[in-house]
C-alpha cells in the first residue's frame, strides 16, 4: 500500500521549530521573555519509552505533563529529525532524508552522520537552510553548542550547528552543567546541549535494558540540577525507540527476486531508500516489493511519499533527488536488511527507529526553569 502519515492531532506540536520557538522567547516575543534559552536534546528518547520508565527518571517524568509531547519528522532517524530540530526545516527543505541517501552525482550511498568527508560532500551545499545559531549570530545573540568531543570537526556538525561555538565536555552531567553556566553569564544566548547516552544504549543493549535505565537515569539526575534564575529550558528528543529481536529482522539478498531492480538499498533497516536501475518501473517494482513485504511494510514510490507530505509540505528537487526511488516503513517492530552488504554488524543493533510508530515518532517536549508551566 502507499505510503501515509498516521493521523495526529490537530494540536499536536512538531519538533520542527522548537529551537525557533526557544530563540523567540530570548527575544522577548510571545508570551514569557528568559533572559537565555537552553535546548537540551535527549537522542533517542521517546515520550512512550520514558512514561513507561517514569521510576527511574522522576524529575523528567514528574515534569512531564500529558500534552509534553511532539512528533519527530519522518524518517524518525538523527540526521533528518536533529537537523529539523537545529533549522526548523522539514527533511523536505533542508535535504537530510535518512540515514544513508544517495548522492546521485557520484552515485554512491553517503552515511548522513558520518561519511561527509570522505565522500567529499560540502555540508553548507548539502544542507542549506540557516540554523538556529546562525539566525541568533546574525542578530546578536550569542550562540554555543555542547556536545562529545569526537564530533566537534565532523561534516555533520558543520551542517546542522554552524553559527554557534562549539563546547566539549565529557559527561552528560558536566555538559548539562557547562550548558547552564553559559546561559547565566552570556544574557540572550541560545544554547544546545546534546546527551547522546540513551540512544547509544538503545542501540547495543535495548530499550529496558539494565544499561538504557542506567543511561536515563544519569541524563535525569544531570537535568536535575538548578537553573539559574531567568534562563529558559526545552527538553526534547530527535526520536524514539523500540526493540526488533532477530526473528523480526527480514533479510533480502540474491535470492529475493525483488532485488534484481535494486541499485543501492539505503536508509536503515526501519525506513529503506531503494534506488533501482534506470531501466525499471517505479510502479512495477512497488508492487513487486508490496507482496514481497506483505504484513511487514508499507512501500510507495518516491513520487507517492513525497505527495503524501511524508517529508513535509515542500520538498527541493535538491532532496527529492536523494529520496529512494521505492520508499519501505517497516511496520511494528520489523527491520528489513540488505543480505548483499559485505557489512552485516547492523545486523547485531537491538534498538532501532526511523519508521512510524508512535514509540519512535513521540517525543516529549518538557519546559523547565523560567519556561515551567
Amino acid at each position: 500500500m502507499p505510503l501515509m502519515l498516521p493521523s495526529e492531532s490537530a494540536a499536536a506540536r512538531s519538533v520542527v521549530g522548537v529551537a525557533d520557538d526557544l530563540f523567540a522567547a530570548v527575544r522577548g516575543e510571545g508570551e514569557r521573555r528568559i533572559r537565555s534559552g537552553v535546548i537540551v536534546v535527549v537522542d533517542g528518547l521517546g515520550a512512550i519509552g520514558l512514561r513507561a520508565h517514569a521510576g527511574h527518571a522522576r524529575f523528567l517524568a514528574g515534569r512531564m505533563a500529558k500534552r509534553d509531547v511532539a512528533m519527530s519528522v519522518f524518517p524518525s532517524t538523527t540526521a533528518a529529525a536533529l537537523t529539523s530540530i537545529l533549522t526548523s526545516a522539514w527533511p523536505g527543505e533542508h535535504g537530510l532524508v535518512g540515514y544513508r541517501v544517495l548522492d546521485r552525482s557520484r552515485d554512491r550511498l553517503v552515511n548522513q552522520l558520518s561519511e561527509w568527508e570522505s565522500a567529499g560532500i560540502d555540508p553548507r551545499v548539502w544542507q542549506a537552510s540557516p540554523t538556529v545559531f546562525e539566525r541568533a549570530r546574525d542578530a546578536g545573540h550569542p550562540a554555543f553548542a555542547l556536545g562529545v568531543a569526537a564530533y566537534a570537526h565532523s561534516g555533520f556538525t558543520h551542517a546542522t550547528l554552524r553559527g554557534a561555538e562549539f563546547v566539549a565536555v565529557a559527561s552528560a552531567g558536566e555538559r548539562v552543567e557547562a550548558a547552564y553556566d553559559l546561559a547565566a553569564a552570556h544574557e540572550g544566548a541560545i544554547i544546545y546541549c546534546y546527551l547522546p547516552d540513551v540512544d547509544q544504549a538503545g542501540h547495543k543493549h535495548g530499550v529496558d535494558s539494565p544499561e538504557w535505565v542506567t543511561a536515563l537515569e544519569n541524563v535525569d539526575a544531570a537535568l536535575s540540577r538548578a537553573i539559574p534564575e531567568g534562563v529558559g529550558v526545552v527538553v526534547t528528543a530527535d526520536h524514539g525507540m523500540l526493540d526488533v529481536p532477530a526473528h523480526r529482522q527480514s533479510v533480502f539478498d540474491e535470492t529475493s527476486s525483488a532485488m534484481l531492480h535494486v541499485r543501492h538499498f539505503g536508509g536503515e533497516p526501519r525506513m529503506v531508500h531503494l534506488y533501482l536501475h534506470d531501466d525499471v518501473d517505479h510502479e512495477r517494482a512497488a508492487a513487486l516489493w508490496t507482496s514481497e513485504t506483505d504484513g511487514i511494510a508499507d512501500v510507495g514510490t518516491r513520487a507517492q511519499a513525497i505527495a503524501a507530505g511524508m517529508f513535509g509540505p515542500r520538498v527541493t528537487d535538491a532532496a527529492a533527488s536523494r529520496v529512494g526511488d521505492l520508499v519501505i516503513a517497516a511496520r511494528g517492530n520489523r527491520a528489513l536488511y540488505d543480505g548483499t552488504a559485505a557489512d552485516q554488524r547492523g545486523r547485531g543493533m537491538i534498538g532501532q527507529h526511523g519508521s512510524l510508530t508512535p514509540e519512535e515518532r513521540q517525543v516529549p517536549l518538557i519546559r523547565l526553569g523560567a519556561l515551567a508551566r
